[in-house]
């Protein structure tokens, strides 16, 4: 019987991920901002909540409290230069690179919150570990005026851009859907992991460049958001991985103090919407979005995340409908309301994503040593 269901639930992730490709495939980027707007507040309240009766999968009762004092800060510095206060603040935090000190001090120190008890040994850990991220984004480059600036490479951009983005949806929900599979020992599960792999290559090679229903003006809105939309995503992916020979692939350094060719929203519009990468990329960031959400509310008697107290259920109710309200009002505004909420949850799940890796690891060594098989079941007669 729990076979059936496990396999059940497989299925229903299998067809979510068809789904999810033939939205892509049609409105990739409404898809992408339906998804985050109507579905992600809901994501992001439920799994907090479960993530909190379950600890926050921490060896500490309190860890959890480190991750959020950092989504703390990392929010109060976007709103103080969204808004222009604490100048003193804001400046102190852009010279010192804290932005991706934070974020990778959360991502390694959740290694220790998952497996490490001791409080001494993590509060030593995480001292050496700030030590480790304080030189790690470090001055390393001069700009063109001399001055001594921080040029990330790729695995710093991987850890400030992708972490909280694709890395989030994408390579961490591959890792639970892998993690459950070999845990059980389903192989319908690792089917499902094969789709999803295989989902952004057919995406990406699949028809390229061609959307069947194009952006419209008010999706190309929402999406720019007032220069706080996604749009920087897809540019940073487009110029880090140069993925095109259009000017914002050299164009879009300002920020590291060189000469910019031309970054006015209509030269990077041209080539996010409209070009032939850009909307292929477009289509596996839609995928990704969608299907991570749909992964998780599939799951719904699998994990029970559904399963609180009523006053609770109410509250992440009432907050979802007001989520949604606030994007439906003006999408710019929504992202900056659920900032903290978004990027928090992000955090919280760390520990969770190390212990899916450590598991990942253990159930190979067995499968290694014992087959395909639960070392519990029963042989045969």
């Amino acid at each position: 019987m729990e076979l059936q269901k496990e396999n059940k639930v497989n299925y229903i992730n299998i067809a979510l991920m068809l789904v999810s490709i033939i939205a892509a495939f049609v409105m990739p980027f409404e898809t992408f901002l339906f998804a985050y707007a109507f579905l992600g507040p809901l994501h992001y309240l439920t799994e907090i909540s479960w993530l909190h009766d379950r600890k926050y999968f921490a060896k500490g009762k309190l860890d959890f409290l480190f991750l959020l004092f950092i989504g703390l800060l990392i929010t109060y510095d976007y709103f103080a230069v969204k808004y222009n206060f604490h100048t003193s603040f804001t400046a102190m935090y852009s010279d010192l690179n804290l932005y991706g000190k934070l974020l990778s001090l959360a991502l390694f120190g959740s290694i220790l919150f998952a497996l490490v008890k001791n409080i001494f040994v993590k509060i030593i850990a995480i001292i050496l570990l700030f030590a480790f991220v304080d030189q790690w984004f470090a001055p390393n480059a001069l700009n063109y005026s001399g001055e001594e600036i921080f040029r990330p490479n790729t695995a710093t951009f991987a850890v400030t851009s992708l972490v909280p983005t694709l890395i989030h949806v994408y390579v961490f929900t591959g890792l639970f859907i892998l993690y459950g599979s070999l845990k059980s020992r389903n192989w319908t599960g690792l089917l499902s992991f094969v789709v999803f792999v295989l989902a952004p290559f057919i995406l990406w090679n699949f028809f390229p460049g061609q959307s069947l229903i194009p952006i419209t003006e008010l999706g190309k809105t929402a999406y720019y958001a007032g220069g706080d939309g996604f749009w920087d995503l897809n540019v940073s992916l487009i110029k880090e991985f140069n993925l095109t020979n259009l000017p914002i692939k050299k164009g879009y350094v300002d920020q590291f103090g060189d000469p910019a060719i031309d970054t006015t929203p209509k030269a990077i519009f041209a080539v996010i919407f409209n070009s032939k990468v850009g909307i292929m990329l477009m289509r596996i960031i839609a995928f990704a979005y969608l299907y991570h959400y749909l992964n998780w509310f599939s799951k719904t008697e699998v994990i029970k995340w559904h399963q609180v107290p009523k006053v609770r259920l109410g509250i992440i109710v009432f907050l979802w409908i007001a989520a949604c309200s606030i994007y439906a009002y003006d999408y710019a505004m929504g992202l900056t309301f659920l900032f903290f909420l978004s990027f928090c949850h992000v955090l919280l799940e760390f520990p969770l994503n190390v212990i899916s890796i450590v598991g990942i690891g253990k159930e190979s060594i067995s499968i290694m040593r014992f087959g395909f098989k639960k070392p519990n079941a029963e042989p045969k007669s």
